[in-house]
């Protein structure tokens, strides 16, 4: 990074650590920020040198290189310290509106006018976040993808409040992290992506509930299907190589059939209700063990790796 800039994370969860392990592997100096009882759960620091080693076996980087970046990573309870140190801070805690609120509120009060204040929030209104703190000008929202240090989207969301020099001056930092920032230009619920996963998810679950294939064969569709080519050229580039008249034909014939509802899927209620909650219980829509799914993981890192090296994205 050309300028590199004070990072610090409020939050020392699997998403913050990420996020400050994105910037550390920059050059950036991070600092983390215990909440609640991060510091007796989390370890930011063990988590972020684990991640940083598969890095490392699969090519990315060099292991030599791993105390270098743990290196640049400080842990604090203090928000007064890391407002002192921040020129950006990035909130990763709780998805709770009124928590949220009250560490704005203290972060701007504490903080410079220039440190910018960002929410990972993947589901709150970033502008009601924004609602409690005096300088909600400086409040955005830069929802990233887990594993933050792997995957290159980060959603920008602009509130009604934002000024357009935080808008640059975020998406900037981003893209000289290696990330690739999306603007979203309206605060609406889902932001940009989750709107599209969840039309997907909605439609994956409504084929299994109504008995038109297994979810394993729901999976097989997308990974050796059009979840291959997604990747190369995604839903808009599809439709002008195809044509809008095609698309507009397909999607008069097709809609009335697809699902369409407001509510969640019934079937995804009686997994609950029965305690089939996916990989936390050993089961959900297929069955998990406990190897099952240590090797899904190690195939979802591994499997980013590679894919981010085919498309030069890492």
């Amino acid at each position: 990074m050309s300028d590199k800039k004070k990072i610090a994370v409020l939050g020392a969860g699997v998403m913050g650590t990420g996020i400050g392990q994105t910037f550390a592997m920059k050059g950036c100096e991070v600092m983390m920020i215990y909440v609640y009882d991060d510091k007796l759960r989390a370890k930011p620091i063990e988590t972020m040198t684990a991640n940083l080693k598969i890095l490392a076996e699969n090519g990315v980087i060099d292991e030599k290189e791993i105390p270098e970046i743990t290196g640049r990573v400080r842990c604090t309870e203090s928000l007064e310290e890391a407002a002192e140190f921040a020129d950006i801070i990035f909130e990763c805690i709780v998805e709770n509106l009124a928590v949220k609120q009250d560490y704005f509120a203290k972060l701007d009060a504490l903080c410079p006018q220039t440190t910018i204040l960002a929410t990972n929030t993947s589901a709150i209104s970033v502008t009601e976040i924004a609602e409690k703190s005096v300088h909600k000008e400086r409040i955005i929202g830069t929802h990233y993808w887990n594993p933050a240090y792997l995957m290159p989207l980060v959603e920008v969301i602009k509130t009604k409040y934002v000024s357009e020099d935080v808008v640059k001056a975020t998406y900037k930092l981003l893209e000289e992290a290696g990330k690739c920032p999306v603007i979203v230009e309206k605060d609406v619920p889902g932001f940009l992506a989750n709107r599209m996963q969840h039309a997907l998810f909605r439609e994956a679950i409504s084929i299994v509930e109504h008995g038109i294939a297994s979810a394993e064969d729901v999976d097989k569709a997308i990974k050796y299907g059009f979840g291959m080519r997604l990747g190369v050229r995604a839903p808009m580039e599809v439709i002008d190589a195809g044509g809008t008249d095609l698309t507009y034909s397909i999607h008069k014939y097709l809609f009335p059939h697809i699902e369409s509802s407001t509510e969640p899927s019934p079937l995804l209620k009686q997994k609950m209700d029965e305690g089939k909650l996916g990989f936390k219980s050993g089961e959900g829509f297929m069955k998990w063990s406990k190897e099952d799914i240590e090797q899904s993981q190690k195939n979802l890192l591994e499997g980013l790796i590679k894919v981010a090296r085919a498309l030069d994205r890492i």
